[in-house]
C-alpha cells in the first residue's frame, strides 16, 4: 500500500544533487522522504520541473518595529550614517531616534504587517526582529512584534529582540524596560555596546544585558563596532564575555563594520575569540559603506550570515525583506562572484543563518522541519541574477498561499 504525504516536490534539483532529479516528500512538518521517486501520494503534488528546491530562506537581522518609518522622518540620519567614513554613525542614531516620539502599537502593526506579508511571499520563514526598549519607544514595538508573532506563527516565525538602541548607561531606565520585554515573551536579549561613551560603559552596557539573558535563560544579539573608528573594541568585548559566562554558542554579533579598518593582528585576534566563543557576525554590507570582513571570517572558519536589516527606515531606504536580493548585492560589494562564492553566500542566508540564530537541524534532509522554496530557476547562478521570489514555499510543513499575502 502506498504512503500518504501531505506534500509531495516532484523532479526537483537540489544544491548538491547535480543535474539528478529527486522527489521529496513531506509529512507531520518533517520531510519525510528525499529518493529519485517517491512511490507514495501527496494530498499536494507539485512538479518543480527540473527547478532548485532548497532550504528556505532565514533572515538573521531586521529591525522590524521600525520598516517604513522612512517617510515619517527627514533624511539627516540617512546622510550621517551612510557617509564615507561612517564617522557619524552614533549622530545618525540620535537623529533616528525622533520618530520613536510618535511610536504607537497601532500603526507600527500595519507597517510590521507589510513587511511580514514581503517575507512570506519571499520564502523567508524565520526572521530575529528587533524592536527598540527605551524612554521613547517605551514598550510599543515589542507589543507589535509579539502581536505579530503570534498572527504569522504558521507561515514565518519571529525571535523578538528587546533592544536598548539608545543605549544602557546613558538611557536610565532602558535595562528594566529590556527585562520587561523578556517578561512579555520577547526571545532574545538585544544591545548596541559601542553607543556608550566610555569603554567602561561599554562593559557595563553588556554585563548589565547578559545579566538578564542568565537570568531568563535567553541567547544574546548586539550590534557591535558600527562605526568607522578602528578602535571600537565592543566586539572582542562580546566575544570574552560569552566566554567568561559559559554562553558559548548563543551570543551573535550584527554588523562589526569597523573590522574594515582593523589592523591585521587585531582582527586575527578576534576571529579567534569568535570561534572560541563560537558567536558568529551578521553582515548587512549593502546597508553602510564598511562591513565587516566576510571573506576573511569565512577563511578563519568564523561562522558569518546575512540580514535584510532595514525596510525603507532612517538607515537604508529600500529592502523588500528578500534574502536573495541581499545576496545579489553582497555578491557585488563583497566582490564574492565565483561559482563556490555563490554557495557560501546562499549558505549565509539558508543554512548558515539558521545556525547563527540558532535553529537545529534546519537543512534539506530527511527528518528535518519541512521548510522549502521551490525556485523559479535551475541553477543558483540563476537564481541570485533573478533575485525573484520563489514560485513556492513550505514553512513548517505547509504549503504557504501567497495570494494571501499581497501587500
Amino acid at each position: 500500500m502506498k504512503e500518504n504525504f501531505d506534500i509531495v516536490l516532484r523532479n526537483a534539483k537540489t544544491r548538491k544533487g547535480g543535474d539528478r532529479l529527486v522527489d521529496i516528500a513531506i509529512k507531520d512538518g518533517k520531510i519525510a522522504e528525499i529518493a529519485e521517486k517517491v512511490s507514495g501520494i501527496g494530498e499536494r503534488e507539485i512538479n518543480a520541473d527540473g527547478r532548485l528546491v532548497t532550504e528556505s530562506f532565514v533572515n538573521t537581522h531586521l529591525h522590524l518595529c521600525k520598516v517604513y518609518t522612512l517617510e515619517m522622518m527627514d533624511e539627516d540620519a540617512l546622510k550621517d550614517y551612510h557617509g564615507e567614513t561612517m564617522g557619524k554613525a552614533m549622530t545618525a542614531i540620535e537623529l533616528a531616534a525622533r520618530v520613536k516620539e510618535k511610536y504607537d502599537e497601532k500603526w507600527i502593526i500595519k507597517n510590521v504587517r507589510r513587511a511580514m506579508k514581503l517575507a512570506a511571499r519571499n520564502g523567508v520563514t524565520h526572521i530575529r526582529a528587533f524592536a527598540d526598549v527605551d524612554n521613547k519607544a517605551k514598550l510599543e514595538g515589542i507589543k507589535a512584534l509579539l502581536s505579530a508573532k503570534e498572527e504569522f506563527k504558521d507561515v514565518v516565525e519571529l525571535q523578538v529582540v528587546a533592544f536598548p538602541q539608545d543605549g544602557v548607561v546613558r538611557e536610565p531606565g532602558a535595562k528594566e524596560l529590556v527585562e520587561e520585554a523578556i517578561k512579555m515573551g520577547a526571545d532574545v536579549v538585544g544591545g548596541i555596546p559601542w553607543i556608550e561613551f566610555t569603554d567602561q560603559d561599554e562593559q557595563s552596557h553588556i554585563d548589565a544585558m547578559f545579566e538578564i539573558a542568565k537570568k531568563y535563560n535567553k541567547d544574546v544579539s548586539m550590534l557591535v563596532d558600527d562605526a568607522g573608528d578602528p578602535g571600537l573594541r565592543t566586539l572582542e568585548m562580546l566575544a570574552v564575555k560569552t566566554i567568561k559566562e559559559g554562553w558559548v554558542g548563543r551570543s551573535l554579533a550584527h554588523h562589526a563594520r569597523a573590522m574594515a579598518l582593523y589592523p591585521e593582528p587585531y582582527f586575527q585576534k578576534v576571529a579567534a575569540l569568535l570561534k572560541k566563543a563560537q558567536m558568529g557576525v551578521v553582515s548587512d554590507p549593502h546597508t553602510g559603506p564598511l562591513h565587516a570582513r566576510v571573506r576573511e571570517l569565512v577563511k578563519q572558519g568564523v561562522l558569518v550570515a546575512l540580514g535584510q536589516d532595514d525596510i525603507s527606515d532612517a538607515y537604508y531606504p529600500y529592502g523588500r525583506n528578500n534574502l536573495l536580493e541581499v545576496v545579489f548585492l553582497s555578491s557585488h560589494i563583497l566582490w564574492m562572484t565565483t561559482r563556490s562564492d555563490m554557495e557560501k553566500l546562499y549558505d549565509m542566508v539558508t543554512i548558515d543563518a539558521a545556525k547563527a540564530i540558532g535553529l537545529k537541524n534546519f537543512k534539506l534532509q530527511k527528518g528535518a522541519e519541512a521548510n522549502l522554496v521551490v525556485l523559479k530557476e535551475s541553477n543558483l547562478r540563476e537564481v541570485i541574477r533573478n533575485h525573484d521570489e520563489p514560485l513556492y514555499v513550505v514553512s513548517h510543513g505547509k504549503l504557504v498561499d501567497k495570494d494571501k499575502f499581497v501587500n
